[in-house]
């Protein structure tokens, strides 16, 4: 099959290259003529793991390429993918000109049937708008040209978004119409031959809707957890201890209720509040997604919070060692991630930072390009010399085994506070280490 796919993001370049390495001709589309020129040499914009080699195998195979011609991009196939930014506005909504922009190229440019596809995440009764957008560019043009719009949100998990795409446990499909339905179906055969059922066929509106709702699901989880860590704290109890109870319930399971410093990235943030803002357009107060958004706002500062009170709320002049800026282990996403709202407290509050991510530094230097108080180092090591206390902010793997005499030396403090609770409290006390983590009342050797 021919695919043309708009933006070369994350979603699009993910989308496009796995389609690709099936065997179909993918033709990825972008304005950014640099991005298009460096896809071309096979440099990716993005940290994805295997996704380099994916898109290197197939453009070298020549069933993937890059282009800013809108020409030729509508004119490659009949079907067309959606796969632009929905970035959110000042009121949590979802900022739709890209995707209506993308609408309105195809509308004036199309000369044969088109199938239609959003993959972006965009609000309930987007296709609407996209059928609007198309219908417009053809009445210009005195133009009667039958098409299709689909939806089909995506579900990928950043780190691990090539194998999610090759086994999906589902994927969603929102179309009445079935040509559609019969292109859906040959576009996603080869990637559901063992489980035909996981093409899941619904209205485009349930379709769009699914989508914010897992996301939404999943933060409430973390959400949940978060609240129930810090409730943990003033009682006494142990976070881990009720994460077993709990998650050895099937019915609730041990996925996403990891408690932590909150969650990050290009989804989660973005979705639940476009969900929120959704349900004030249809005049419905979302309690529950308000919650579960202010929740997770007031737990990125839970780590900064601890950090004043072990030093009696004054840090001017001090430094601090932080490992993981990232939002999660295998990105580079900096977007919402608590490392930002961790390290811009410390620079307010006077102190300085020496960090290190394996591979996000180069992301984090964009935030601070001239910055004198925060310093990115080479390894993880490198950031403990010289500093008053460790924060952990993600927890890569390379975290997980430390050093823990080493830390303890090289810090001119024996403070490690740990945002996503990796350690066992008695190992770290064992090895005289104040250990302040999230939920867990045994705080280690006294400083």
């Amino acid at each position: 099959m021919k695919i043309t796919i708009y933006g070369s993001g994350y979603v699009g370049l993910v989308t496009g290259s796995l389609l690709a390495d099936v065997g179909n001709d993918v033709l990825c589309v972008d304005v950014d003529e640099k991005k298009v020129a460096n896809l071309k040499k096979g440099i990716v914009p993005i940290f994805e793991p295997g996704l380099d080699d994916v898109i290197k195998r197939n453009v070298e195979a020549q069933r993937l390429d890059f282009t800013t011609d809108m020409d030729l991009a509508v004119s490659h196939a009949e079907v067309q993918f959606i796969a632009v930014g929905t970035p959110p506005g000042e009121d949590g909504s979802a900022d739709m000109q890209y995707v209506e922009a993308v609408a309105g190229t195809i509308g004036s440019r199309m000369t044969e049937n088109k199938v239609v596809v959003t993959k972006s995440t965009v609000p309930v009764g987007t296709g609407d708008r996209v059928e609007k957008r198309l219908n417009e560019e053809l009445a210009k043009r005195k133009e009667t040209i039958p098409y299709s719009v689909v939806s089909n949100p995506e579900f990928l998990k950043e780190g691990a978004a090539i194998a999610d795409f090759r086994k999906p446990d589902r994927i969603v499909v929102g179309t009445d119409d079935e040509r559609a339905k019969e292109v859906m179906q040959e576009l996603y055969g080869p990637f559901i031959r063992n489980r035909p059922n996981s093409l899941v066929f619904m209205s485009r509106r349930s379709s769009e809707l699914t989508k914010y709702a897992a996301n939404s699901l999943l933060a409430t989880k973390i959400s949940f957890m978060n609240e129930l860590s810090n409730i943990a704290d003033r009682l006494g109890a142990d976070i881990e201890d009720v994460r077993m109870g709990i998650g050895s319930d099937p019915r609730i399971g041990y996925h996403f209720i990891y408690p932590g410093c909150g969650y990050g990235g290009s989804c989660f943030p973005k979705d639940v509040k476009a969900l929120i803002a959704t349900s004030r357009d249809v005049n419905y107060d979302a309690q529950l997604l308000t919650a579960v958004d202010e929740v997770n706002d007031r737990q990125k500062h839970v780590l900064f919070e601890k950090l004043m009170k072990q030093f009696n709320g004054d840090i001017k002049g001090m430094t601090f060692a932080v490992w993981g800026l990232s939002f999660k282990p295998n990105t580079d996403d900096l977007r919402e991630a608590a490392s930002r709202v961790l390290i811009e407290s410390i620079l307010e509050a006077g102190g300085k930072v020496r960090a290190y991510d394996p591979v996000a530094m180069n992301e984090m230097r964009h935030f601070y390009p001239d910055e004198k108080r925060i310093e990115l180092l080479g390894t993880a090591h490198d950031c403990l010399d010289g500093s008053d206390a460790l924060l952990i902010c993600t927890e890569w793997q390379e975290f997980r085994s430390p050093d823990y005499d080493l830390i303890k030396n090289a810090l001119s403090s024996n403070l490690v506070i740990d945002g996503r609770n990796l350690y066992d409290p008695k190992i770290m006390k064992d090895h005289g280490l104040v250990y302040d983590c999230i939920g867990r009342p045994e705080r280690g050797a006294a400083a």
